[in-house]
């Protein structure tokens, strides 16, 4: 008769395919139960819900038992998720996992369609995500994602009886955004130096009840201003997602974000390339990607509906099942993930601070 212990003890020393370290090391053996006629069940805690290609796990899984225990019988395999993260509050105490900036050298290249896209991505694979538009000379994410109105100041009281008030987020499918947008008229131009930019996106995080988040997507202004330097100082990030498209033009500026980044200390998840196809062409951005020793997180196609959910405020709909071009983005979206969980491994953990 097989035991629990027998498989678990076999089973610690597998190395998970996507992060390239044992399962024991990565504490990512949830369980294993064997029942009648040896039938065993193991239960895996992945590091997000976003992981890829689970069908690989369940086939190691699988051979490694059926290899190891020639008495074994059926084995099915079952996932949960508890997604990991720095504690990215920094000196906010905010209760997010990991805060992610999406950038670019300069503007034109769909940043905010990749940062609103990438947000709902995670949202659809099963994570608690937020979306914060930092552009705030062109907000452009409250309509792309088809919500309006005013957020609201909500009082809150503290352990000790002391009122203070948070923003309520938008709501926008789901998904809870902030932006400037939703504080000026669409024709009102925000004429402000860096020391009104700076308080902003400070409210924007401190004063905003973003509440449990595994994933803050932040879409940054184009070029290299202020807005990183601030959130590099207050906040820990997991990363920063660049994008470009694939001329070479536009590749000189990604690399003066990419060059921006490396100066403040934040680590870069990767490159996206974006409007992929026969306008632009194709492949500079992976070229680069391996030029730089950085991770390429995949092409979105110069897909008309792409354009159009964007236009209509739908671009939430990108994940329906019916869209041709969903594939693409839920791959950047897994890579995305896992990049933050192998970012993890190689960052010491910050100390949990203390949320009001």
């Amino acid at each position: 008769m097989l035991t629990d212990s027998q498989i678990s003890s076999r089973l610690q020393t597998l190395t998970d395919p996507e992060l390239g370290r044992s399962f024991g090391e990565l504490g990512m053996l949830g369980g294993v139960a064997v029942g009648p006629n040896n039938a065993v069940t193991v239960t895996i805690d992945l590091p997000t819900p976003a992981y890829p290609g689970k069908n690989r796990i369940v086939d190691a899984v699988r051979s490694t038992i059926s290899q190891s225990f020639a008495d074994a019988g059926s084995v099915e395999v079952a996932f949960k998720s508890n997604v990991r993260g720095l504690n990215s509050g920094g000196t906010l105490g905010l209760k997010i996992k990991n805060v992610v900036a999406v950038g670019s050298g300069k503007g034109g290249v769909g940043k905010s369609t990749v940062a609103a896209t990438l947000a709902y991505g995670l949202k659809s694979l099963g994570c608690q995500v937020g979306l914060m538009d930092a552009d705030v000379y062109g907000p452009s994410i409250p309509h792309m994602v088809g919500a309006h109105g005013r957020p609201v100041a909500v009082k809150h009281k503290t352990s000790t009886g002391e009122e203070f008030e948070r923003i309520e987020p938008v709501i926008a499918n789901g998904l809870k955004v902030i932006s400037m947008g939703y504080f000026v008229q669409p024709d009102q131009a925000v004429i402000w130096r860096g020391p009104l930019l700076h308080r902003a996106i400070t409210q924007f995080l401190k004063d905003t009840d973003w509440g449990e988040l595994d994933y803050l997507i932040i879409d940054l202004p184009p070029g290299t201003g202020d807005v990183s330097l601030t959130l590099s100082q207050m906040l820990g990030l997991a990363g920063a997602v660049v994008v470009c498209t694939p001329q070479q033009v536009a590749l000189l500026d990604a690399m003066k974000a990419i060059s921006m980044f490396r100066q403040v200390k934040i680590p870069i998840l990767g490159l996206v390339e974006n409007m992929t196809g026969e306008i632009f062409g194709r492949g500079g951005a992976k070229n680069k990607a391996e030029e730089l020793g950085i991770p390429f997180l995949g092409e979105l196609p110069i897909d008309a509906g792409i354009r159009i959910r964007g236009d209509d405020g739908h671009i939430a709909n990108l994940f329906s099942e019916d869209n041709p071009s969903r594939g693409p983005l839920l791959g950047i979206c897994e890579r995305t993930a896992i990049q933050i969980a192998r970012q993890l491994l190689e960052t010491p953990k910050m100390p949990s601070l203390e949320i009001i």
